[in-house]
């Protein structure tokens, strides 16, 4: 592994010069909190180096965006409760996960910018936060991350881990590299017994648990109000379709569809939330080609007349779209994406769900939900229309859909006690060690 290391780091300055444009790019055209991004390359000011003394020796827990760090806040709100002590440092790669980290960051909390994997910068924000164990949220393996904390002693875990096709195939044809870096982690807690297996299969007898998903866990806040749609379509609309983290080529398919179908119904409206709220530019000249009239949510001004599509490219404010809605079409499923999106959000919302027939990356939580019959799965880009007309028809059909959903979700909760179980066992290992 020393080895392999010292090559990485050898050739990372060389990497980073490949890589600087797109994340240069990203910071211009992305949303979110930026005042501190520079501590993606280990700038840390003395006001920031001062507050964060307050929390040496605290948990770090590392989540790369939104999707990651809702999870982990739920995570990092039971830990808290159990243990009144304990300090956590949440680290976020993305402006926008940043943005959402603060602004629900917990009591006893701090957030900071995980810095890109390069030695030197990798090294100031250990010595910034100076944790007493490091977490990391599904799939972040970063080799001078997981190596510097193996150096300074201090254990690491990766959490709600999973292992897609895709990279189970590239671990295992490299897996003299990432073998070795697997074993330095003293937890994998896997998703699912398929994940587990597949970190076995790449790293035999590295310490892998099925702990369940923890997305399972997942809980609705309280207090959240759906989105008032009436600022955009006017009267309260009879219906509405959200389609939801959408990618390149499902919003044209959806927007041609909807234009369908609001020729025959029209009372329904469409909020379409792209993944990236940066290609909103982009959508809006699908919307505009496809005849539709619509708005940007992202202008911050209600249109003058009521529209038929709201183009939602903003952060944040998903579960309030969800809710606000009727049917979901989850995205990353159609127009020849099938890696898929999170599936329980929509399903905690009993709202009813669209998707693809083949999600590589949500296969576990798509086979229970359809275990449940709670999904209509679009076999192929050409039968959206007809899953959408049967929906929009059968208002009886979309609650039960719905409730079978938020059902099978609760149903399969427990994942944060288990893995929190695991988490705690570890630290007071790593305590007890420090101790003697």
């Amino acid at each position: 592994m020393k080895f392999f290391r010292f090559f990485y780091n050898l050739l990372f300055g060389f990497g980073l010069l490949c890589f600087l444009p797109g994340l240069i790019s990203k910071y211009r055209n992305r949303p979110g909190w930026k005042s501190t991004f520079g501590e993606r390359f280990g700038r840390f000011t003395p006001e920031r180096l001062e507050e964060l003394k307050a929390f040496h020796g605290a948990v770090w827990i590392h989540a790369v965006s939104v999707g990651e760090s809702v999870v982990a806040l739920s995570a990092v709100r039971a830990w808290l409760k159990r243990d009144p002590d304990l300090r956590i440092v949440i680290s976020t790669t993305t402006t926008t996960g940043q943005e959402l980290v603060r602004k629900q960051l917990p009591e006893r909390c701090a957030a900071i910018f995980c810095p890109i994997d390069f030695l030197p910068w990798v090294r100031k924000a250990f010595d910034a936060v100076r944790p007493s164990m490091l977490v990391i949220f599904e799939t972040e393996l970063w080799p001078n991350l997981i190596g510097e904390a193996k150096k300074r002693g201090i254990p690491a875990a990766l959490v709600n881990a999973r292992m897609s096709d895709h990279s189970c195939r590239g671990y295992r044809k490299l897996r003299m590299v990432f073998g070795p870096l697997l074993r330095e982690l003293d937890l994998i807690a896997a998703q699912s017994e398929v994940d587990m297996s597949r970190y076995l299969a790449v790293a035999p007898g590295v310490h892998a648990v099925n702990t369940g998903n923890l997305k399972f866990d997942q809980h609705v806040p309280e207090n959240l109000t759906p989105m008032d749609t009436r600022l955009w379509f006017g009267e309260t609309p009879e219906l509405v379709i959200a389609a939801a983290s959408t990618h390149t080529g499902e919003e044209a398919l959806i927007a041609e569809v909807f234009a369908g179908l609001a020729a025959e119904n029209a009372g329904i409206k469409l909020i379409i939330v792209p993944r990236h709220a940066e290609r909103g530019s982009e959508v809006a000249e699908i919307l505009s080609r496809q005849g539709l009239s619509f708005c940007r949510k992202s202008l911050g001004v209600p249109p003058e007349r009521p529209v038929r599509v709201l183009l939602a490219d903003t952060t944040g404010e998903m579960l309030s779209v969800m809710k606000a809605s009727d049917i979901v079409i989850m995205g990353k499923s159609l127009a020849g994406q099938d890696e898929g999106h999170n599936l329980i959000e929509p399903a905690l919302l009993d709202r009813p769900i669209v998707t693809g027939s083949v999600l590589k990356n949500f296969r576990f939580v798509q086979q229970i939900l359809r275990d449940a019959g709670a999904l209509s799965e679009v076999a192929s880009d050409e039968k959206l229309g007809s899953v959408l007309s049967r929906l929009i028809a059968d208002g009886e059909l979309r609650r039960k859909l719905g409730e079978a959903g938020g059902e099978a979700i609760r149903k399969n909760a427990g994942a944060i006690d288990r893995t929190l179980d695991l988490l705690e066992d570890l630290k007071s290992v790593a305590c007890r060690g420090a101790a003697s």
